[in-house]
């Protein structure tokens, strides 16, 4: 699931979650240090989808997103 601001929640799954995060990654003007030491957008992306769950585009504007489990109706 991500969260953006004036947006409704989505939920995507772990690829489309990885472009959602390189798209904004490649809106930023500059790549904060630890992910701009990854060498490239889709690193940094993946860096943030296996550590983190928010990224600050600018101050007070984070992104969110969140690992669900879903499961078919009747797997319980």
């Amino acid at each position: 699931m991500v969260l953006e601001p004036g947006q409704p929640e989505q939920l995507l799954s772990a690829d489309d979650t990885l472009a959602w995060l390189e798209q904004h990654l490649t809106s930023l003007d500059a790549l904060p240090e630890d992910l701009d030491a990854q060498g490239s957008v889709a690193a940094a992306a993946l860096r943030l989808l296996d550590t983190a769950c928010d990224l600050e585009l600018q101050p007070g504007i984070n992104l969110q997103w969140f690992a669900v489990r879903l499961e078919p109706p009747g797997s319980s």
